[in-house]
Formats: structure tokens, C-alpha cells, sequence
């Protein structure tokens, strides 16, 4: 199979997160730090071992680093934990649903209202149409860092310095740059942050973070045991603990340790080169097609992540998908949890069909996908 669906999940992993997550399981099955025997406290330090990790790829202190059961739930945590009754907040035109959905509830229920900012065709026209949305009770911007489904890549820094100006706490959703794209917490403004450890990361599926900066706060979605002030009937005030109630995913975390490290001795920037140049290539072959519709300009580096959208000729998105994978071809077909970038790219009637390569991609593999979509 030729898997060109790594936005959703990378494919195949490293073998060094195999064998970490294997080896975890068989020797580090131990409640981290809430035993007093040798195992447990070494447990414990492998697991800060990860966080430190991530806090040096994401520029975060790592005890400001909560595991999470994936980049959904830290979103969850990130919005619901920040939000007050009568708060505004404003999320872009191409959210996930782990975005939409969570803000959406918020409003529903009364909590909070919501404005959608719609990205502009360079830096300063986006930053405008956010700050444009921003009313006196605006306490929150929520954006992705890139899109899942057009690659678009935003302007985190200068939305993230539009925040800081105005007291607006700024919560970035790094689903498909972490690892990809540079992800630079202090130096991109970005008050909580928000990821998967099974995509860019190279980490297995169940894993995730969130991570703060100093002096933020958040109310608790969750309570529950976490090993500390377990004498205290109110949840922990302090991180990790406060956002780590139950028994962590220790073999996941220490398995995404293992990702972090491949990451950070490929290279972030040689992983983004390599998977840019295979887009770039399919884009420009898919635009001499002339039953192939594509959305979006041509992919230009540090503009757009390595993810490509994409119709044929007048097939539902999801045909087109289901002909490709009778060829051994596997890509993502529909709506790809994201109605709001459909809607602003005017393909919600039959969604799109997206190809996103990974590092170990190969020139060859993409070839044959555009030969395959010649026969169609």
C-alpha cells in the first residue's frame, strides 16, 4: 500500500518508537511517581524525560507539559478551562472540529459567543480580519496553526502578538505542524498549545499534550486521582497534575519520546523540504490534468504545509478515494472533520479528496499515485 494519509496519522512509525513502546509496556508498567518503590520513581523519570523533550521542540517549560489522550482533549481542556460566562471568542474560518465543536457547545449552552475570523491573502489582511472580531468581553483566540485540509499555514506569531497587545489569551492547535513546522511557544506569542503525538511527532495513536505558559490558569474539566495532595478533596492547583487525573499512557508517552527524538535528528525543517518537494511535484502534475480541480495556489514553503487537496472530475470525493485505494493508493476523502474550511473553500457539497506524504514518502510512491489518477 502506497499511504498517503499521514495528516490523519504518520505511517509506518520509526522503529525506535516500536521498540520504546514495546519496551515501556514489558518494563515501565508502573504508576509513575505514586509509588515509593525503585520502579515506580524510575518510571516517573522517563516520563519527565518526554517532557522535557517536547518543552525543547516547542520552546515550553516541560513541567507546564500535561499528557493528553490526544490533540482533541487538550483542545477541549485548553477552551473549556479558559472561559467564563459572558466571554467572546473568535476561531478562524478553517477550524477542526476539535475546535468548532467544543466553542459551538459554549455557545449553545449560553456560556460564550463566538465570531468566525476569515484568513486573508497575506499576514496583514488575516491579523486584520481577527482583530476587526474583537470585542470588550473577547477573552480568547483559538486557531490552527495550519490547515488539515488546504495546507493553509497562518500567522500564529503576529495573531499571537495581536493577543498579547489586547490581553486576549491565545490558544494554537498544532495538529499538523508540530514537527513539521517550526513550533516556537515564546517566540510565537502562544499562551496554550495544543497536540497530537501521532502525526508530525511519529508518536503512537492515544497520545497528546498541552502545554502552558507560566502564570496561565485553568478551571478542570476532569478531577480525579493524580498522586499529590491526595489528602485535598480539591483537584490539584499545579501542573502536570492538575490536567493528569488517572493512570498515564506511559508506554504512548514513552513511545512519542521516541518520536521527538527521531524528529529532532531528521530535522524538522529536512522533514518539512522533503515533504513540500513531493507536494509540489503532485500539485504541479494534477494541474496539467484536466479532470483535476485543485483549491488552493501553488504550495509555496513556509506558506502552506505539506498537505494537498483535490477533486476529479465530476466523482463524489469519496469514489475517487475508494478508486484510488482499489489501486493500493491510500489517501482521506469527505469533509475530513472540517465543514468550516469546506465552506470557506465552497467544496461542502462533496468534500475533497487529501494526499499528505510523510517523511518516509518516497518520489516513487508519488509517481505511481499520479499515474494511478491518470487512469481514472
Amino acid at each position: 500500500m502506497i499511504y498517503l494519509d499521514n495528516s490523519a496519522t504518520t505511517n509506518p512509525k520509526p522503529n525506535t518508537v516500536l521498540y520504546s513502546a514495546g519496551y515501556a509496556m514489558k518494563n515501565y508498567s508502573y504508576n509513575s511517581g505514586r509509588g515509593g518503590y525503585a520502579k515506580s520513581v524510575e518510571t516517573a523519570g522517563k516520563i519527565y524525560d518526554v517532557r522535557e523533550k517536547l518543552g525543547g521542540l516547542v520552546s515550553f517549560d516541560p513541567e507546564n507539559i500535561a499528557f493528553t489522550q490526544n490533540c482533541t482533549t487538550a483542545v477541549n481542556y485548553a477552551v473549556k478551562g479558559s472561559v467564563k460566562p459572558g466571554d467572546h471568542i473568535i476561531i478562524s474560518a478553517l477550524e477542526h472540529n476539535a475546535v468548532s465543536r467544543p466553542v459551538y457547545a459554549l455557545a449553545k449552552k449560553g456560556i460564550a459567543a463566538y465570531d468566525i475570523a476569515v484568513p486573508g491573502m497575506d499576514t496583514a489582511q488575516t491579523v486584520e480580519n481577527f482583530s476587526r472580531l474583537i470585542k470588550s468581553n473577547t477573552s480568547l483566540i483559538v486557531c490552527m496553526h495550519a490547515s488539515n485540509v488546504f495546507g493553509y499555514v497562518f500567522p500564529i506569531k503576529e495573531i499571537g502578538e495581536l493577543c498579547r497587545k489586547k490581553g486576549i489569551r491565545f490558544i494554537v492547535d498544532a495538529a499538523q505542524s508540530v514537527g513539521v513546522l517550526p513550533v516556537d511557544g515564546k517566540n510565537q506569542n502562544i499562551d496554550i498549545l495544543c497536540a497530537p503525538g501521532h502525526k508530525g511527532l511519529y508518536g503512537p495513536m492515544g497520545t497528546g499534550f498541552m502545554a502552558l505558559r507560566d502564570g496561565i490558569k485553568l478551571d478542570t474539566i476532569i478531577e480525579g486521582g493524580t498522586g499529590s495532595a491526595s489528602a485535598n478533596s480539591q483537584q490539584p492547583d499545579f501542573m502536570p497534575d492538575r490536567f493528569e487525573s488517572g493512570t498515564l499512557n506511559n508506554s504512548g508517552i514513552i513511545g512519542l519520546g521516541a518520536g521527538v527524538d527521531f524528529v529532532k535528528k531528521r530535522g524538522t525543517d529536512n522533514i518539512y523540504r522533503h515533504e513540500l518537494k513531493l507536494v509540489q511535484m503532485m500539485y504541479k502534475a494534477l494541474s496539467k490534468n484536466d479532470k483535476v480541480q485543485l483549491y488552493t495556489p501553488y504550495p509555496q514553503k513556509d506558506n502552506w504545509a505539506p498537505i494537498l487537496s483535490f477533486n476529479y472530475d465530476d466523482y463524489p470525493s469519496e469514489k475517487t478515494a475508494s478508486l484510488l485505494a482499489a489501486d493500493g493508493i491510500a489517501v482521506r476523502a469527505g469533509l475530513h472533520c472540517s465543514p468550516l474550511a469546506h465552506a470557506a473553500y465552497h467544496t461542502e457539497s462533496r468534500g475533497t479528496v487529501r494526499i499528505s506524504p510523510s517523511v518516509f514518502t518516497t518520489q516513487r510512491e508519488c509517481e505511481i499515485f499520479i499515474n494511478s489518477l491518470k487512469k481514472l
